[in-house]
Parts: C-alpha cells; structure tokens; sequence
C-alpha cells in the first residue's frame, strides 16, 4: 500500500509534465520530497494516499504565503489548522496554487503568476479566485484542493471545471492561518472530482456537529427559481439548469417557486455596497505602500478595487447592515418551506480575451448567484450537471446556516454515474473486473475506441495492456463502457498502479468518456499487439 501512495506521487507530477500548466502554481514541492512523506503515510488513516493542494492564501509550512502577491509572501511557522487537519488524516500537500491576488476576483486571471486557464478550454478563464486549486483537481493532479470563498471562489471555479465545490457554513471551517479577503464572511471550501471525496475531506476540516436532518429521507422540497428570472444567461444554460431541476424532480424532490430579489439585491451589496471595506481593512495598507513604490506585482484591477474602498464612510457600513438584515429575513421568507434552492452556479463562462476587455463587468456578471451567500450566511454546494456546447456546466445548491450534511444528500440526486473504458485486465471475466463490481459499477456497453490507438502488452502481474493513443497509424481497440458511481470513480483512480493513468478516451462513436490509458515511459520492451484488435483476442491468439 505504501508503494501505490507513492506512485501516485510519480503519476501526478508526470501529470504536471504532461499538462503543461506552470501557472497553477505558486510554490510545488519537489517530487522526492512529496514522495517521501507519502511513504511514511498510515495506510489506516482515512485519507491515506491523497494528494492536497492548497490554495495560495492559506498557510502551509515549509512554502511561502503569497495570496498572490510576490512582495507579499512570507513563511508561515506552521499549517493552518485546516492543512493540518487534512495532513492529520493521511492528505499528503504537493503545492500552493495560484489565486486572483488577495482573493479579489471570480475570474482567475488577477495575478502576477499568470492567468489560470479552464481544464476544459484554455481559451476560457477557469473561474476565481481559487483557480489553481480547481483546475489542479480537474486536470488529475492533485485528490483534493483546498479554496476559499468570500463571494464564490469555492463555486464558480466548481462549475468551470466540472468538479464539486463545499463551501461549509462560517465558522463550521476554522479560518486561521488564511489571509483574509473580509474576515467577516470568509470560507475555507474543498474541491474534489466527486462528491463523496469533497465530503469525506469535509468531515475532517470542520470543527462541530454535522447536520441531524441530513438523514432524513425526503422528499425534498427544492426552491427553484422560474427560469426567466434568472437573468442574461449563456446559450443552452437556461435548459441545462432546467434538466437539472428536472433530475431532482424525477429523484422524487418537490419544487417549490421562489422570489430570487433578495438574494440578487444582496449580492450586488458586497462590491457596490459598504462591506467591500473590509477588504481595505486586510491588504489595504500593504497595497497603498506597495503602489505609492509603484510595484510591478500588484493586479491593478485588485489594487483598484481595494484601495477604493478605503474611503468607503463608517455611516454607510450601518445603513448597509441594516439594509442586509432586512433582506435576509426576505430572503429566508422566500425559501419558506424549502430544503434548499437550487440556482445555477454563474450565469455564463467567459473567455480569457472577454475577461481581459472588461475585468470588472465581467466579474460582476458571474457573482450573480454567489455573491449573497456568505452575506446572507447560508451553506452552499457546487456540482456538476452536465455539458452545454461541450463545457462543463454546474449548479449550487443553497440552504440555511448548518444544512451543510442535508445539501449534500441533496446534491447526490443530480450525480449521474459516471462511465470508464476499460480495454485490458477490468474487462468481463478478466482477472480484475471484481473491482469495478465492488465499487457499485454496472456494464453499459461493448465498443471500440476511435481509430487512433495502439495497444501494448505490459509485464505486470497481474498481465494487462496499456492503451496509447498516437498521432498516426493508430487502430480501434475493443474496449467495455462501464457506469461508475462517482465515488466508485474516485476510488478507482486512487488506486491506479504506475505505469497506469486515467485519461479521456475516444471511443468509435466520437464521445469521449475517462478510461484507462499508459505512461509512454512503460512502453520500451512492452510487446504491440494492435494488431489482435483488443486484449481478449491476444489471450486466445
């Protein structure tokens, strides 16, 4: 067990090779010094094994705290007490990621480091400001990330990348050790690929009991906003959050319509109204010295929003608190009944090139739906549901203080199972097909896989192939669609051995599902054995 902790040290930083994407980091420990500690791990500790990368704000001995800003940085003396929970369950840190500077921003693009490209589409941003942390999830780099969210930036990175974003109850989630973006409503969130992971790292980040209703069967009762309340949204993502609403429908969940005002008009109050202060009152100081010096590493977008808040009146801060505390009771009276209200997680996803043409409309736009809920303190869950024109597409849902555990039941509703290719040893019949069976799988399908792969026969015991797709002279392997739930997924890439990788797979019809693929470097000596078509007819040549 040791040795797969290990080697799935080896495959993430292949992983890092193969991706390309310097600008998810900000500081990466070395490969053998990450290993080493994944070697001494308990295998009996619950999240033995799993890779951790932690946002850039927040504290992590032995690595600068930057939150973005070069000048910034100094070296913590120990984790927050959020790493150190995670380290304490077996979570091995590879990283600090990159971050839209001091937290400011819902884009990923404000920072000196560079800006975060979508996992999905480079072209697109991947949604701030905790970035890096979401796409080094998306991308199979790292199990877990930790973020944060102020007024999204544990969701809208969620959404952009196809994972699930907790972002727990304030308070329930000790946020010590971070550097604070408004201390007030800051959150420590956790992205994962599934839902079952982001709960099980959850359980171990919060301090407090969990949520005794959360048992409960159901049905529930979902608010769910009349569609063309919801504002200027992208192509095809008025329909895709109505098949979401459906999918909790047909789950046996009861919809119940909803006024969005008060959470709409609260969410344009944390940047236009007084609370952005609170901003000034972290970094304020910092960044006033810092431009007068005229410092290259400061985001001017971020620098501009925060140094005008400084002068931001104490009086409207009152007239703002009290405005917030009507709309709360508004909007608490707005979900009456309800378990939760279901909203797209942002509204549309931009590109790079229209986030660079109009930074601060383009942010604005995207905390549509995220900005209220730290002001109105609710509970919150990112996840994905589904695809428009080929990118992800996600969804939140929203509740009361303390309804993190109930959320989350909820959230499971709109899951699909996921589906892997499998080509060699997981096949019907082969030697390690129980182990898609004990994680719940279910056969969907035999098929090929396009025409652009060849396959090699690997010594390893036990003997299985390894899949690789080639620029040219490639051929159709025969390969089995399986349905997975998603936590069976997770499960199943933690225990992946070297030379042995998850990766998208194309499969004769042009879709693309994840599946097993190979290390180019375990190909040396493999035999080709394209040409048998699959690796059931290898066995019986």
């Amino acid at each position: 067990m040791i040795d797969r902790f290990t080697a799935r040290v080896h495959a993430a930083y292949d992983r890092i090779a193969e991706v390309d994407r310097p600008e998810i980091w900000i500081g990466l420990r070395p490969r053998a010094e990450v290993a080493a500690e994944a070697a001494r791990t308990d295998p009996a500790l619950p999240l033995a094994g799993r890779l951790l990368a932690v946002k850039g704000n927040i504290d992590v001995a032995g690595l600068p705290t930057t939150a973005g800003c070069p000048s910034y940085a100094y070296e913590p003396a120990r984790d927050a007490p959020v790493v150190a929970r995670l380290r304490a369950a077996g979570a091995v840190v590879i990283g600090t990621t990159n971050l839209d500077q001091f937290a400011t921003g819902l884009v990923g693009t404000r920072s000196p480091y560079g800006a975060v490209r979508g996992a999905a589409d480079p072209s697109r941003v991947a949604g701030g400001s905790s970035s890096g942390s979401a796409v080094a999830v998306a991308l199979g780099i790292a199990d877990l990330a930790l973020g944060t969210d102020t007024a999204g930036s544990g969701r809208v990175p969620a959404a952009f990348n196809g994972i699930v974003g907790l972002k727990p109850t304030r308070g329930l989630v000790p946020a010590e050790g971070v550097v604070p973006a408004c201390a007030s409503l800051d959150c420590v969130t956790v992205f994962a690929r599934t839902l079952a992971e982001a709960e099980r790292a959850l359980a171990h980040m919060v301090t407090g009991a969990g949520d005794p209703l959360a048992r409960a069967p159901g049905p529930w009762r979902i608010a769910v906003p009349d569609p063309a309340r919801l504002g200027e949204l992208d192509e095809g993502w008025a329909e895709a959050f109505g098949a979401a609403a459906a999918r909790l429908e047909t789950a046996g969940a009861s919809p119940r319509p909803v006024d969005l005002a008060p959470f709409t008009e609260a969410a344009a109050m944390l940047y236009e109204g007084a609370f952005v202060a609170e901003r000034y009152t972290a970094v304020g100081r910092f960044i006033d010295e810092r431009a007068a010096q005229g410092a290259p590493d400061l985001d001017p977008t971020v620098a501009r929003i925060i140094q005008g808040a400084r002068d931001v009146p104490a009086h409207r801060l009152f007239a703002d608190r009290e405005r917030l505390a009507a709309l709360r009771s508004r909007a608490l009276a707005a979900l009456g009944d309800a378990d939760a209200l279901l909203l797209p997680t942002a509204p549309g996803h931009p590109t790079l090139a229209e986030v660079a043409a109009d930074p601060l409309g383009a942010n604005a736009r995207l905390g549509r739906f995220t900005n209220s809920t730290n002001l109105l303190d609710l509970a919150a869950v990112a996840v994905p549901a589904g695809t428009v024109r080929g990118l992800p597409f996600g969804v939140m849902l929203i509740g009361p203080a303390h309804t993190d555990d109930r959320l989350a039941r909820i959230a499971a509703l709109l899951t699909p199972p996921a589906r892997v290719a499998v080509v060699g040893a997981h096949l019907t019949g082969q030697p390690l097909n129980p182990q898609l069976l004990a994680l719940g799988a279910r056969f969907d399908r035999t098929t090929t896989t396009a025409p652009c792969y060849r396959l090699y026969a690997l010594p390893t015991d036990p003997p299985k192939p390894g899949l690789v797709r080639v620029p040219e002279d490639g051929a159709a392997i025969e390969a089995e669609v399986w349905e997975i739930p998603p936590e069976g997924l997770g499960g199943l890439v933690a225990s992946l051995p070297r030379p042995m990788a998850l990766g998208s797979v194309e499969l004769a019809d042009g879709s693309r599902v994840p599946g097993f693929l190979c290390e180019p470097a375990a190909l040396p000596g493999a035999a080709d054995i394209t040409s048998y078509g699959g690796w059931r007819p290898y066995l019986a040549g």
